[in-house]
This record gives C-alpha cells, structure tokens and sequence, in this order.
C-alpha cells in the first residue's frame, strides 16, 4: 500500500509540475521528457538563423560545425530547417520511451539469463536434496528469526544462498536467488496478497546487504585514481553490517520476535569473527595483492558454488533417478522457472523506473535534493558531508544516478577526499529500496507491502548516519 501510494504520488506530482514549469516558461521543450536519453543537452530556446545580424559570423561559423558550439554555458545547433537551437544543462535521465527500451535491453533481458542459469542451479539443490541439508545448517537460527516459517522448509536454502550471495558482493546471483526464495516463502503465505512477517524480514535483511567485498566501488575508485582503492573495504563492512543489524533489530520489535537468545548472539558473533579474520588478513597484505586477492575472491567463491552443486548433485544421481530426471534436464526444468519469474517482475520493473524517470527529469526530484543539502546547511553540518548528501539521498531511487553523483563527487573533489570516500560509502552499503520493493514482491503478486518500506528507508537512514561516524573516524 505505500509503495502504491508513493509510486502515484511520485507520478501525478511530477506531471503536474512539469506541466507547471512548461507555463511558466522555465521549461522549453518536453520532447527530452519523452524521448530524450540520460547526458543529452537540454534545449532551452531557438531563434530563425539570419534574423540576428550582430551574430552572423557566429552563424557561418555554426554551420561548418557538426557538433555545435559553446558559448557562456550554453550549446549552439544549427538544425537543417535552419533554426538554431539552445542548449544547457544535461538531461537527468532516460525519457518515457528511452527508459521503457532500456528497461527490457539492459536490466530486464541480463536479469532473464541470471535466473535462467540460477535457478537451474537451484532446482539441483532442490531434486538433490542440498536445500534440506542447507535448511538443517541454517535452522537454529533461522528458526527464531522466521518463527512462522516450517522447520527444515526449502526457503531456509534459498535464504542462505541470497545471503552468502550478497555478502560477496555478487548481487547478479543474489537476485535468483532472493526471488527464488520470496517465492519459496509465498508458498506458506496465508494472505497471497499481502506480505508475511517472514517476507517483510527476509527483504529488509536482503536489502542491508551485508557486504564484505564491494567490488564495483573499488573498480569506481581506481578508475579515479585513489590512493589505496580497497581502504573503502573495511567502513563498506562496517557500515552495511550495522545496517543488516538495525534492519534485524527493527523487524523483531516490530514483529515481537525475542533476538536475546544464545543462539541468535552466537551466529551474529561468529559472523563478526570471519568479518574479522578476512580482515586482518586482507590489511597485511600489500597493495597490488590486495587489489588482486579482493577481486578473484568473490568470483572464485561464485565458480566453487557452481562447482560444488553440479558435483553434489552428480554424486546424489540417485535422487535425480528416483524423482525420473536427470541432472541436466533437472537444470533445464528449474531454468524455465527462471525465466517465467522474470516475465512476472518486468511490470513492476517498468513501472517503478518509469516513474522515476519522470520524478528526476521534471527538476523536482532536484529540488527535493537540494532543500535537504540547503536544510543540512543551514544545520552547520559539515559542508564535506553535505557535498555527498545526494548520493544517499538517491540511492533509495535510482542505482544509476547515485552513481553518476558518486562518479562526480570524486571527479570534482577528488576519491581520497572525506566527500569522495563518504560518496563511495553511501553508493556501497546501501540498496536501491523502492525497487527492490516493487522487484520481490512483484515477483510473487504481493500488493500489501505494509510496513517493509517504512522500515527500509529507515534502515538507510542508519547506514547513512553509520558511514559519516565509520569514515570520520576510520579515515
């Protein structure tokens, strides 16, 4: 129901302002709107070529030359109807169409083939019977956080392989399985339409992201000449597990689920604990060692899982024989699965980011950014902090345009600069919320969300406050 309420509101604001803009002269043209692409120069007027003497050299001039000229901020083009054209500004982000069109090219179709190849995977774990054993292991625990959920239930599988996904930092695997496992978790979902406690507990888990090795930030960072690329490493760790625990600590209030248990206390300490080792161990290693040990690590771990489920399941062929399959045709049988779950989500995909598009193109969304930044301001927060605000503040929205605030934040005040590394962190240890909503339980026809969106965004909330006191104090 909020996210409902929040994507018709995001619409109907954003239409009525840029019907407003567009009367009151403040916006030219709304072609860009609707067929405009992001980065495109925005046009901003136009006037009959040779009615202004005083600038018919300038006009010859602009007419020898194919990609215009600047002047004073603004882009001059000559159209072949002979109108010169003026531009300033780039657009924010993809129009109607463009976002439509990029939508199923970019996102959808790569989001097909992950699910086609990870739930193939998923169904060996499934017919083998590794999803009962993985259930068995993660139990205990799994048992006083989804107290509504069966014991030894194929979800606690999926959960773990979500979990272990998105703590390496492999979030094109972690998106079949968190379906896989969303989907799992309708099936003992007694209102099909409206989101469980189990549900609501699994995605704002998901969502946290507990991340050990962010592996695009520091690519991001290298390619802006950072000091030490992988420093953003251990305030990403950090920062993203206070968040995962701020999101398992407001669901149980919420949910009334008792986490003072020893069992509870032990997983999160052991988890602390490996955080720590790899830690110790990554820090004494050298430079470029590091850099080459944090970037085979994630995909190393990605070839092991492949490796032990396709060996597992050959080793159980016995169970594939009595279920009437075989290995292979098990893998097929759980890719078409795949890829019907991702004909169900491309509505929600494309709603969520169509809108959005429309939010961030019509200026309002920059206006709702800067009152924060102007607002903090006027708070006497540092002006450093402030400087990577927006990258927070989109985050929630938009994956791309956090990042290309984040990209500009270190472009224009360098990546070792407290705004630089604060940028990195936000883009980092954070999800992009109000998609993700619209993604998992879009998967599943869910269309009461409740309270998961309340808790999520402030679940960033935390992360943002955790990473201005992790890198003040860390760098």
């Amino acid at each position: 129901m909020a996210l409902s309420r929040f994507w018709s509101w995001m619409l109907v604001s954003s239409t009525l302002f840029i019907f407003w803009v567009l009367f009151t002269g403040k916006l030219f043209s709304l072609n860009g709107l609707v067929n405009g692409k992001q980065g495109d120069p925005v046009p901003v007027g136009q006037y009959q070529a040779g009615l202004m003497l005083a600038d018919s050299a300038f006009e010859a001039e602009l007419a020898k030359s194919r990609d215009g000229i600047t002047r004073a901020d603004s882009l001059y083009k000559l159209s072949d109807k002979g109108v010169v054209e003026v531009f300033a500004g780039k657009q924010a982000a993809d129009g109607i169409f463009p976002t439509c069109k990029n939508t199923i090219i970019d996102i959808w179709l790569p989001l097909i083939g992950y699910l086609t190849f990870f739930c193939g995977l998923l169904n060996l774990l499934s017919d083998s019977n590794a999803t009962a054993k993985l259930a068995g292991v993660m139990a205990p625990f799994f048992a006083r956080i989804f107290p509504e959920i069966p014991k030894g239930h194929p979800a606690y599988g999926y959960m773990t392989m979500n979990f272990a996904a998105n703590f390496l930092g492999l979030d094109n695997a972690a998106t079949p399985f968190g379906l896989k496992a969303m989907e799992s978790l309708q099936e003992v979902n007694p209102t099909k339409e409206k989101a469980s406690n189990a549900q609501i507990m699994f995605l704002c888990l998901h969502a946290a992201g507990l991340t050990l090795i962010p592996t695009s930030i520091i690519g991001y960072r290298a390619a802006q000449h950072a000091a030490n690329p992988a420093d953003i490493m251990l305030p990403t760790i950090i920062t993203s597990f206070i968040g995962t625990l701020a999101a398992l600590i407001f669901v149980s209030i919420r949910q009334r689920i008792n986490l003072l248990n020893w069992v509870v206390i032990a997983f999160v300490g052991g988890v602390s604990a490996v955080i720590t080792l790899l830690l110790v161990y990554i820090n004494s290693l050298a430079g470029l060692e590091k850099l080459h040990f944090t970037g085979n690590l994630s995909n190393a771990v990605l070839l092991f899982i492949i490796l032990a489920i396709v060996a597992y399941s050959i080793y159980k062929e016995k169970e594939f024989k009595a279920k009437e399959t075989t290995v292979f045709d098990s893998f097929v049988h759980g890719a078409k699965d795949g890829f019907t779950t991702g004909l169900r989500v491309m509505p929600y995909m494309i709603a969520m980011l169509v809108a959005l598009s429309i939010f961030r193109n019509s200026g309002l969304m920059h206006i709702v950014l800067d009152g924060f930044t102007s607002a903090l301001g006027v708070l006497g927060v540092d002006s450093q902090i402030i400087n990577a605000i927006p990258v927070a503040l989109m985050r929630p929205f938009s994956a791309g345009g956090s990042r290309g605030f984040m990209l500009d934040a270190m472009k224009t005040y360098g990546a070792d600069s407290m705004t630089g590394q604060l940028a990195c962190l936000f883009q980092g240890a954070a999800e992009t919320t109000f998609y993700v909503v619209a993604l998992y339980f879009g998967s599943v026809s869910i269309k009461n969300s409740r309270y998961t969106l309340g808790i999520m965004l402030l679940v960033d909330l935390v992360c943002v406050l955790a990473g201005i006191a992790v890198v003040k104090l860390y760098f």
